[in-house]
């Protein structure tokens, strides 16, 4: 592919890195994996709802080449106090350990975990240096680099997995078994198998994954991060780990009297208000959750068929219609999140605005029509910092475009862009 300003940016970055750092990248391959941008369900993955999200341009680069060390060296330019991550493979802190707590690198000692725990043995060292864009709470960080460094060591050693969602599965691993995050699916699903300008739309009970393209009378529109500058942390740390619990409680409740296996199997009305009349009294903060996740998937279809129709009207009021719901049924949205979502409210021309990703910090989302994004932008910009001074020099407004999820950069380290 061709090598545009932003790229050629990231090359020379990792290319000075890697010098500075006594990494030899340079003709190695450079492979730039993306963000996401969740339009339904958030917070549905580990409820088994259905998924529909695109890829956006806030990425991950990762340069990479085979040394004859036999140890793997890596160096993030964005946490640069780590200094060079070595190791022997199989020679890995344990997992959930104290020792990974607070270094980028229980990424890529959990990618050495998880492959090896399926049989993958890789034995090449290599260097690797990465770099990103991606805020850091809500557009899935965490998914895009564990997709990035399993694509990348698998290359090293030569080894071809043809079915994509393995290593969409192998990504969620290396967060859940490893790290201790308890994430869903939703995010290595909606990067992995982003296309450029096309949803991409995930039937969890099939294992299924099908491209939508927007319809072609849409009105030109943006998606907007809305970045708080909040640091977020691991989801194993946040509110989020403690929402999938109360929905894992309550599922084990219902599967007694109701035979249920995950909240998305509550589909029909009947049964939804049958359920809210035996808990209401009892587990009032358990109906609450469910309320959002049923409603969500009521209004899903919706969605979907908008999309495809182009009508980003409604797109933006369902998305809207769930912020609304995951700040007061399932309360995981934060104040500096709803202040980002207030202040868009505001603006006429935004279609729809919520919480992103996992909840508490991180980024806010906006579908916004495209003339009218210079006021969105502007409006932040003045009123976000008098709301949260503290942040005043962290928060950041990204107007995205859609693209494909994981791409190879053509032109290596150290040649012409």
């Amino acid at each position: 592919m061709n090598v545009n300003d932003r790229d050629r940016m990231a090359l020379e970055t990792l290319e000075r890195f890697g010098r500075e750092s006594g990494l030899d990248v340079i003709g190695g391959t450079v492979r730039r994996s993306s963000s996401r941008f969740c339009l339904g369900v958030e917070h549905g993955d580990y409820n088994g709802t259905e998924l529909f999200g695109v890829g956006t341009d806030r990425f991950i680069w990762l340069a990479s080449k085979a040394n004859d060390s036999g140890r793997i060296r890596l160096f993030s330019a964005n946490f640069p106090g780590d200094g060079v991550i070595e190791f022997t493979p199989g020679q890995i802190p344990e997992p959930r350990s104290s020792e990974i707590e607070d270094t980028w690198g229980r990424f890529p000692f959990g990618v050495d975990h998880v492959l090896r725990s399926h049989d993958i043995h890789g034995s090449h060292g290599a260097d690797m240096v990465v770099f990103g864009n991606i805020p850091g709470g809500g557009m899935s960080r965490s998914a895009s680099l564990s997709l990035n460094l399993i694509l990348s060591v698998l290359e090293i050693n030569s080894v071809e997995i043809d079915d994509p969602m393995r290593i969409a599965l192998l990504a969620q691993q290396v967060e859940n078994d490893y790290i201790g995050s308890p994430c869903g699916l939703l995010d290595q699903v909606m990067i992995l198998f982003a296309k450029k300008n096309m949803g991409t739309h995930y039937r969890p009970g099939e294992r299924a994954v099908s491209h939508v393209p927007l319809g072609e009378d849409a009105a030109d529109f943006r998606l907007v991060s809305l970045d708080t500058g909040t640091i977020r942390p691991g989801l194993e740390k946040s509110t989020y780990s403690t929402r999938r619990a109360e929905c894992e409680e309550f599922v084990s409740m219902l599967s007694k009297g109701f035979g249920i296996s995950c909240l998305a199997e509550i589909r029909s009305r009947g049964l939804y208000r049958q359920i809210l009349e035996r808990y209401a009294e009892s587990h009032p903060h358990l109906c609450d959750r469910l309320i959002y996740i049923f409603e969500a998937q009521q209004r899903f279809p919706a969605m979907l068929e908008a999309w495809k129709a182009g009508d980003v009207t409604t797109v933006g009021r369902v998305f809207r219609a769930d912020g609304i719901g995951l700040r007061d049924q399932y309360r995981i949205s934060g104040p500096e999140l709803e202040t980002m979502c207030d202040l868009a409210r505001s603006v006429p021309g935004v279609l729809g605005e919520r919480m992103l990703g996992g909840g508490d910090k991180g980024a806010a989302g906006a579908i916004v029509l495209a003339d009218s994004a210079d006021a969105l932008r502007q409006t932040v910009e003045t009123g976000f910092p008098r709301s949260h001074p503290a942040f005043a020099d962290d928060f950041k407004v990204h107007d995205c475009s859609l693209v494909d999820g994981i791409t190879t950069l053509n032109i290596p380290l150290g040649s012409e862009a």
